[in-house]
Order: structure tokens, then C-alpha cells, then sequence
């Protein structure tokens, strides 16, 4: 079997590890028609080994089956809201950058306190947000944390770092890598794919949605569910992501305005 081998050995400790776990528990919904992972042929400290995964064109048929099978993998569940992988209870990471991990039994305030302020506040020391941009968000966040957006859907199996990049399209379907998985807002998984492009986005959403309809307003709700990565790249990848963060903080007061009213 070919490999693919990743070795960082300044890594932080469990980096790799955190990886394994994720890919694991994402996989195990595998049996009930969830999306495939890839297969972990060896983890330990500052290495990873990998089965090497073939590449295929993205066909708008590929693209429905992804989406039905991550409504599968939304499905399994987690323990709660920033709930790390069942069995794993070491360091969480989204890329190179530690995400909290909670067991919290409400979105609004999980998403608010572990998923956008963190990473707001590295943003404002390294100037990917100004002072008004930092306000315009935590504003925003004011009316999420207080649960305005809550409802009763159940903690989703996230992939939690679900842009193009970790969606590879194979002979057998896609499969996915990379994961910084967690229990959270399916939605925001979906926003995710939306913000940074995907083969055939509209075959995969209209699929995932027929298979495990999304509730009314979902579209509306994106900037909201784009607030976490936005905020996680406004920390380390320039102004242009402190602006879209800013952006789209003032979509969701808009939003917050309007369900008020």
C-alpha cells in the first residue's frame, strides 16, 4: 500500500496523535454510510503515516453522494457541543493553532466563547482586525452567546476544517483528511465549504439537505457559521480575513435584528 508521510518534529505534543483520534471517530460513521476517511497506517509523536489516496475528477454525481454521506456523519453525533473525539482526551488543533475543546450542552455560547473569541483576540494582536472590526464581532457574538440562534438540533460529528483542500475526490468517492473535529453546528461545516469553494457545492449541498433537510433560514444563517474560520484566519493570514470576519459580523446583527422584530 503506497503512504503518505507527514513528520514535523517540532510538532506540538499530540499534534499528530489529535489527527489519528479525529480520523478515527469521523470514520467509525463510515458503517452507517458516513464519508470515508483517510486510513491512519501509523501515529506517534511528531509523525503521521498515511494511505495514499488515488485522485479522480470531481463529478456532480461524486459530489451528491459526498453530501449525503456527511449528512451520515453529522448524524453519529458527538457527547456535547466542542465534545473532542470519543477516547481522545489530549490537545485539540485546527491547523497548527490549539482549538478549545468544551462539553458544553448549548451552541450559542460554545461557538461565541470557543470557536470565535480565541482567535478574534490573536487576530487584534497581530493586526489581522482594527479596533472597529474587533467591536463590530464581539457585538455580534453578544446575541449568539445569549442563544438567539440556539435551537434543538443535537451536537453534530464535525469535521471542523472542512475547506476544499481536505475534501479529496478518489475513484471510490471523496474522502476526507485533515480533520479538527468536534461536536458543533452542522452548519458550520457546510459554511465552511461554502466560504472557501468546492467542486460542485451545489450538488453536494441540494444532496445533504435532501438526505437530512437543513432547517428554514440556513442559508441566511452562513455568515454566523462563517464566523469560526474567518476568525481563525484573520489570526494568521492577513487584513483581507479581518475585513470578510467584520463582514460578515455585520450579516449576522442584521440577522439578530431581524429574528428580534
Amino acid at each position: 500500500m503506497a503512504r503518505h508521510v507527514k513528520h514535523d518534529p517540532g510538532a506540538p505534543a499530540g499534534f499528530f496523535e489529535a489527527e489519528a483520534a479525529g480520523l478515527g471517530w469521523l470514520g467509525a460513521a463510515r458503517a452507517a454510510g458516513g464519508v470515508r476517511t483517510v486510513r491512519v497506517l501509523e501515529v506517534g509523536p511528531g509523525r503521521i503515516e498515511l494511505e495514499e489516496v488515488a485522485h479522480a475528477a470531481p463529478t456532480p454525481a461524486a459530489a451528491a453522494d459526498f453530501g449525503r454521506a456527511l449528512a451520515r456523519t453529522h448524524a453519529a453525533g458527538a457527547a456535547a457541543f466542542g465534545a473532542p473525539p470519543e477516547g481522545w482526551d489530549g490537545p485539540l488543533f485546527i491547523g497548527r493553532r490549539p482549538l478549545p475543546a468544551a462539553r458544553s450542552a448549548t451552541w450559542g455560547a460554545f461557538y461565541a466563547g470557543d470557536r470565535v473569541l480565541p482567535y478574534l483576540a490573536v487576530a487584534e494582536e497581530v493586526g489581522g482586525v482594527d479596533e472597529r472590526e474587533a467591536a463590530l464581532v464581539r457585538a455580534a457574538l453578544e446575541p449568539v452567546a445569549a442563544g438567539r440562534f440556539d435551537d434543538d438540533e443535537p451536537p453534530a460529528r464535525l469535521h471542523g476544517d472542512l475547506w476544499n483542500g481536505n475534501v479529496l475526490f478518489s475513484p471510490e468517492g471523496v474522502v476526507l483528511i485533515d480533520p479538527a473535529a468536534h461536536g458543533g453546528h452542522r452548519e458550520t461545516d457546510l459554511a465552511m465549504l461554502a466560504l472557501f469553494g468546492a467542486p460542485h457545492l451545489d450538488a453536494i449541498l441540494a444532496a445533504y439537505d435532501e438526505a437530512a433537510p437543513l432547517r428554514p433560514g440556513w442559508r441566511e444563517r452562513v455568515p454566523l457559521h462563517q464566523l469560526h474560520p474567518l476568525a481563525v484566519h484573520a489570526a494568521g493570514h492577513g487584513r483581507a480575513y479581518g475585513s470578510a470576519l467584520a463582514a460578515a459580523a455585520e450579516a449576522v446583527l442584521q440577522l439578530a435584528r431581524s429574528t428580534r422584530e
